[in-house]
């Protein structure tokens, strides 16, 4: 099985991105997965303080693997800067600019994309979103991720077609289509090249890890930069 995923999207050549799997290691700063990743790197990656918002760090050459940012989304345009967000449920969301020249990645859960974390890594990047592509990676998938009344009543508030994600469960919960919400989000702000989205964490035992599922701490990496 493979250790890492390529996304399959229409970037250019000088944008590099993937997903570790849970059979390349956890990715915590004390798991085995972290070292392992650093040989693969052109640097250490600007590790982020993930906290469900919507801020977003830009890190530069000088700093940027010293710092651990509260935020849960990076840009960059410097060349040879790692971007990278941990997930395990949550959905890593890469971007990058048709032009080459300046990429991100936002971990985007429920709170994030409720809170706006990928429309202001859109605006971080100062791009015209037409010129910007987008890779949805590895999250939980929408038959496995039951939410309750809140949860679709905060996206709703934002924006009524929101209701086309959610499909009924139970009394008081619903069926959530991370994928499907993340597209909508894309699109409203003119990102038209969309790929990605065909994963579920929670389903994809083997192959992913999964907090919903496993309520365990270890993590995945997503990552990207420019060469």
């Amino acid at each position: 099985m493979a250790e890492l995923i390529a996304p399959s999207w229409p970037a250019p050549p000088g944008v590099r991105a993937f997903v570790t799997t849970r059979a390349f290691g956890d990715m915590r700063r004390d798991g085995a997965g972290r070292a392992r990743l650093g040989t693969l790197l052109p640097a250490a990656p600007c590790w982020l303080r993930q906290v469900h918002g919507c801020a977003v760090a830009q890190p530069d050459p000088a700093g940027a693997s010293h710092l651990e940012p509260a935020a849960d989304a990076a840009t960059t345009y410097h060349r040879g800067v790692v971007c990278a967000v941990l997930v395990a449920d949550c959905m890593p969301v890469l971007l990058a600019s048709r032009a080459g020249d300046v990429v991100g990645v936002a971990h985007a859960g429920w709170r994030g994309l409720a809170a706006g974390v990928v429309e202001a890594a859109l605006a971080a990047m100062q791009t015209v979103p037409a010129q910007l592509v987008a890779w949805l990676g590895p999250a939980i998938g929408p038959l496995a991720y039951e939410v309750g009344d809140e949860v679709r009543a905060a996206f709703l508030a934002a924006d009524p077609a929101a209701k086309l994600a959610f499909a009924p469960s139970r009394p008081g919960h619903w069926r959530l289509d991370l994928y499907a919400i993340a597209r909508q989000r894309l699109r409203a702000r003119g990102v038209t090249q969309v790929s990605g989205g065909d994963f579920c964490t929670y389903a994809e035992a083997d192959r992913f890890f999964s907090w919903r599922r496993e309520r365990t701490p270890a993590r995945m990496a997503a990552v990207i930069w420019l060469t």
